[in-house]
């Protein structure tokens, strides 16, 4: 009696949410900057009526605009966020020699600037401009550099927390951390008057977009390649 050679078990799909949000992330991450090129009134009107507010607050509130400046320059600056990345690519390597995720990470991280400035090149925007501006910025102004780093670094560093197993309290307070540095990189950046809001707006759909297409990446079926741990060392 002759048996049938067993069949290969089929390549796992990724999640049908992971690539729905791919894709919904992907049509407005084009949406936007085409609106902000063609110069979309209404998107414009929007842009400086929040941005006109926020600057009069800037220039009124010395002290917020000057606590602000502290955290866009040192706390969520995109060389802050990359050596956290790089920092986490090292701890990865030594604490779980996960080399496939560590290069991962960096990739992902570096690949994130590349699109930022191929973008910031092909949509040309100018930055607002203040007759009493309380703080300056270079290159253009979408996407936003601030908004968009912390986008992909916290989402990268949340997602890998909770593949390694972070525990509870680790988890809510990083969790936390993030949503506070993502929404802080992008409101200081406005309140500062060197971005427009849909610039900011900008950053974060690309970030996200990027995080959504990496984790997709990171799941895909591989052979011989290492990953996080099953469990939790004792």
């Amino acid at each position: 009696m002759h048996h049938r050679p067993a069949a290969p078990p089929p390549r796992p799909r990724a999640p049908r949410a992971a690539v729905l949000l791919a894709a919904v992330l992907g049509v407005c991450s084009v949406l936007l900057p085409v609106l902000v090129a063609a110069g979309w009134r209404p998107l414009l009107t929007l842009d400086g009526g929040v941005s006109r507010t926020t600057h009069r607050w800037a220039v009124h509130d010395r002290g917020v605009t000057h606590v602000f400046r502290v955290l866009t320059d040192w706390v969520w600056d995109p060389l802050t966020m990359r050596l956290l990345c790089a920092a986490a690519a090292v701890w990865l390597v030594v604490r779980w020699a996960a080399w496939w995720t560590a290069v991962w990470l960096t990739v992902t991280c570096a690949l994130a600037a590349l699109v930022q400035q191929a973008v910031k090149a092909a949509v040309g925007r100018p930055r607002p401009v203040w007759a009493d501006p309380v703080d300056s910025a270079r290159f253009a102004a979408f996407p936003s550099g601030h908004a968009m780093t912390a986008t992909v670094v916290c989402g990268l560093l949340l997602w890998l927390l909770r593949r390694f197993g972070a525990g509870r309290v680790v988890w809510r307070a990083a969790v936390g951390a993030a949503l506070l540095s993502v929404a802080g990189a992008g409101v200081t950046r406005v309140w500062l008057g060197v971005h427009w809001p849909s610039d900011v707006l900008g950053g974060w759909l690309l970030g996200a977009l990027l995080v959504t297409l990496a984790v997709l990446v990171y799941e895909w079926p591989r052979d011989g390649r290492d990953g996080s741990p099953r469990r939790r060392p004792g």
